[in-house]
């Protein structure tokens, strides 16, 4: 965790970059810094020190990247909200939109913005978005938000993914990423067992019947995902 010692004006907004890439922080925080309202107070590489700086340096908005090393981004989010409930949190991640976008908004994220896809421009009017009582997405993900409040035609996060809860779905990316059981569990801080019953439990929501097309489904679903712009 890091922090910047610089003045602050009482104009600017303070942001709190979460993210374990340090070159990925310092291209933002370079780009952010440079815009008139905006400041960014302070760096984390993961969750615990996210925590420990919010508490520290009070920032206005968290901007978080999902995949962390030591904790689901989806949980931080979950965390955030249950001890500060009024600080704003936008995701930025390599993963699609599509299938978690949803997820952190019904965590209590107030956007996402895609790697990918997100400029320096495209990020601070996020971050303006989302300071300003809105919700940050793209216009694809806002137009699949508004259809399916009115009429509920289209659902988000459509796919068999969809029926996963989150951990589940964290299960599947790293089984499909390669990971053996006791590796899942300790990335995800579980014990084997229950890494196991979460595999037991998507296989039974997708319909999957052995562990051989349990891995082929988990394996395909990550290169679809690398291929859409995921991680």
């Amino acid at each position: 965790m890091t922090r910047d010692t610089s003045s602050r004006s009482p104009r600017k907004k303070y942001i709190l970059l979460v993210d374990d890439h340090p070159l990925m922080r310092r291209g933002q925080a370079d780009l952010l810094n440079r815009e008139p309202d905006l400041c960014v107070c302070g760096e984390a590489a993961t969750a615990a020190e996210a925590m420990a700086a919010i508490r520290e340096l009070g920032p206005d908005l968290v901007v978080l990247d999902m995949t962390l090393p030591d904790k689901d981004g989806i949980e931080v989010i979950k965390d955030i909200r249950a001890l500060h409930p009024n600080l704003p949190v936008l995701a930025m991640s390599m993963m699609e939109e599509t299938i978690y976008a949803p997820r952190v908004l019904r965590a209590g994220g107030r956007g996402y913005v895609m790697k990918s896809e997100g400029s320096a421009e495209q990020l601070a009017t996020a971050i303006r978005t989302v300071l300003g009582g809105q919700v940050a997405l793209s216009p694809r993900m806002a137009a699949k938000v508004l259809s399916s409040m009115v009429g509920g035609a289209t659902a988000l996060g459509a796919g068999p993914e969809d029926k996963l809860s989150d951990r589940e779905l964290e299960v599947l990316r790293l089984c499909g990423q390669g990971w053996s059981t006791e590796e899942v569990a300790q990335r995800l801080h579980l014990s084997a067992k229950t890494v196991e019953v979460h595999r037991a439990n998507i296989k039974e929501k997708l319909g999957l019947q052995t562990t051989p097309q349990f891995q082929r489904f988990a394996i395909q679903w990550v290169i679809a995902q690398a291929h859409s712009g995921g991680r």
